[in-house]
């Protein structure tokens, strides 16, 4: 996927806790567990997956204007 940004860093927003990540580009992550207090967590209403709403960088599909991941 060109011009598609692959990494993105995920915060706990339970505990602050950041982590760059690779997304994956043909599938939606809706559960990511955090690896320091190990809260799972689940994208906020409205957004598709947990780097669209907890991530610095948007899913592969929303930057490439083709909305939700599913």
């Amino acid at each position: 996927m060109p011009g598609v940004i692959r990494e993105s860093i995920i915060m706990c927003p339970e505990c602050g806790h950041e982590k760059k990540e690779i997304m994956p580009t043909d599938s939606c992550q809706f559960f990511y567990e955090c690896e320091s207090c190990h809260k799972v967590f689940r994208p906020k209403p409205g957004d598709c997956c947990v780097f669209c709403s907890y991530g610095t960088v948007k899913c592969p599909p929303v930057q490439q204007g083709s909305g939700c991941c599913g």
